[in-house]
């Protein structure tokens, strides 16, 4: 079989026979990972064609079979489309699931210039805001409570760098939940939790910058204790877009 060559619609190239092969144990996530990430980095561009089957199966070790599955998970993300005579596409970026588990940690461990990270932190300004508001012109009394005993336990943990993160997780996730928006809660959950697994989302992390935190989360607190959304709304979203500035390490932009 002679070797394709490399054009413009075709993304022979990066899959090579002499490219590094995935050792069999990964199989189909493996493939699924490094196929997902070959085009969010843009090494296979929206409209360049896969090539065959018989080509990846080669390129990664594995079956045809596996092949075949893993290209269809990969058109569940809406990264490809897979069209009889025309072969695999890659679609634009407007067409993916970027709420996918595997696109989303994709983007997050190649964002050098932490871009993602900054949309995130906007996206998770807007919508926490609005819960915030939210809870602050819903809460009961007793929810009230709730929310007051998640700042006493940030306040008691302020000292231990395991315990005050976790803490600070559960008094927004509380306040999500309080909001009784369901959507926005699971959307802004799950950019969280990605986030989260990121090196680069964690960041700078110090006692003088935990005070800072605290305290930004006793405005909110206050402000839904007062019965003010726009004032909740308002602290909540600060926080979120400062403690991000805070944390946010130099970036390496690509040339």
């Amino acid at each position: 079989m002679s070797s394709a060559v490399s054009t413009p619609n075709d993304a022979s190239a990066v899959f090579g026979d002499s490219a590094r092969r995935t050792p069999p144990a990964r199989l189909g996530v493996a493939v699924v990972h490094d196929l997902v990430t070959a085009i969010v980095n843009g090494e296979v561009a929206p409209g360049q064609t896969l090539p065959p089957e018989e080509k990846l199966a080669q390129h990664f070790g594995v079956s045809r079979t596996v092949v075949r599955e893993s290209v269809k998970r990969v058109e569940e993300k809406g990264l490809i489309t897979v069209a009889p005579g025309r072969g695999t596409t890659v679609q634009p970026t407007t067409s993916w699931n970027i709420l996918d588990p595997v696109v989303l940690s994709v983007m997050l461990e190649n964002d050098d210039a932490l871009g993602v990270l900054d949309d995130v932190a906007v996206i998770r300004g807007s919508l926490e805001g609005e819960m915030s508001a939210e809870t602050a012109r819903r809460r009961s009394e007793e929810e009230l409570a709730l929310v007051q005993d998640a700042l006493k336990a940030m306040e008691d943990s302020l000292h231990d760098p395991e315990g005050f993160p976790q803490a600070d997780v559960d008094f927004h996730f509380l306040v999500m939940t309080l909001s009784g928006n369901q959507l926005a809660s699971n959307i802004t959950k799950i950019l969280f939790q990605r986030a989260r697994s990121s090196s680069r989302f964690i960041g700078n992390q110090s006692e003088d910058a935990h005070k800072k935190t605290l305290e930004e989360h006793r405005r909110v607190y206050e402000a839904i204790a007062a019965g003010d959304p726009a004032a909740a709304q308002a602290a909540m979203r600060a926080h979120i877009i400062d403690s991000w500035q805070r944390r946010r390490l130099p970036t390496q932009r690509k040339p």
